[in-house]
């Protein structure tokens, strides 16, 4: 009875460790773009039950589950500064099984990946050793560190859209858009964790030129990120997804302002929070390319 809590408290800090959350994020993201988008002239149920589209989405949870955990690895010392309680709770699962953990789910992945192709397979392979190598050596280099990391983050859906051979212009402007915010979002970690990263030698943005140029840096993205959302806005297809991009926006102005006036790490990473759900509802908004489409299919029993 006495080991129960201690192996609780093991499962949640995998699970805080793999950032359950963000994949929970990632599954629902590549669903609705591939059903929405890459594939709109298939039947909700073909998309749903298609065993390949399925294995992609699990190869791709496991390796990027595997990302986080040997990310979490390097970055232990920053993260005992930056994020203390986060720590102690991924502090339960020590670096050996962390390490045990990577290397399983890394297997699993690739082996998984194999019953779609051998060139999936070779797709996650080469996915995995560049998380590792942006882990172990890329994230430490100034600039190089955020656009490998927002590429990262993105790569996942080039597996998907391989599979479905649709390279549209919905989908190269949407990708825009996101790698944009990406790299906001990559910049706003900096900020937020100043003090772990000069604790630990660390070369950002911040660090190197200051907080100011690192604050202009994001608001110059958040401007180039209209550039897509302009002609996104123009495309017939997405319908009233458009709205959300309209609510984009009408938020910058004021998500500018609360980056020039932050100073505190925790003003940062409520910024940072508040870009996530913006990204969150990004997502969702994919459901209003065709709000009939999941009705329908509901009507009809899939």
């Amino acid at each position: 009875m006495s080991k129960q809590p201690k192996i609780g408290l093991k499962i949640i800090g995998l699970f805080s460790v793999v950032r359950f959350y963000n994949i929970v994020f990632l599954i629902l993201a590549i669903y609705l773009a591939a059903i929405y988008v890459l594939s709109p002239q298939m039947r909700l149920k073909t998309v749903l039950l298609d065993h390949n589209l399925f294995f992609l989405v699990l190869a791709s949870i496991f390796s990027i589950a595997a990302g986080y955990i040997i990310n979490n690895f390097y970055d232990v010392q920053k993260d005992r500064i930056n994020r203390p309680e986060k720590q102690l709770l991924d502090s339960t699962i020590s670096q050996e099984t962390k390490l045990k953990i990577y290397f399983l789910f890394n297997f699993i992945a690739v082996s998984i990946a194999w019953f779609v192709s051998w060139r999936a397979a070779v797709f996650f392979a080469s996915y995995i050793f560049w998380i590792w190598f942006y882990s172990h050596k890329l994230k430490r280099i100034l600039f190089v560190g955020n656009i490998v990391s927002s590429t990262l983050a993105i790569i996942p859906f080039f597996a998907v859209l391989l599979y479905y051979k649709n390279l549209n212009k919905l989908i190269i402007l949407q990708a825009c858009f996101l790698f944009t915010i990406l790299i906001v979002r990559e910049l706003l970690k900096d900020l937020e964790n100043i003090k772990g990263d000069l604790a630990t030698n660390q070369k950002t943005v911040p660090i190197i030129y200051g907080e100011r140029i690192a604050k202009y840096s994001i608001i110059v993205l958040l401007l180039l990120s209209l550039i897509p959302i302009y002609f996104i806005i123009k495309l017939p297809e997405i319908g009233a997804m458009r709205y959300y991009f309209y609510l984009i926006i009408g938020a910058l102005p004021f998500f500018s302002y609360l980056i020039l006036k932050a100073n505190t790490a925790k003003q940062y990473k409520l910024i940072h929070l508040s870009l996530k759900f913006s990204l969150l509802l990004g997502v969702l908004s994919i459901a209003l390319i065709d709000s009939n489409l999941i009705i329908q299919a509901l009507e009809r029993h899939i």
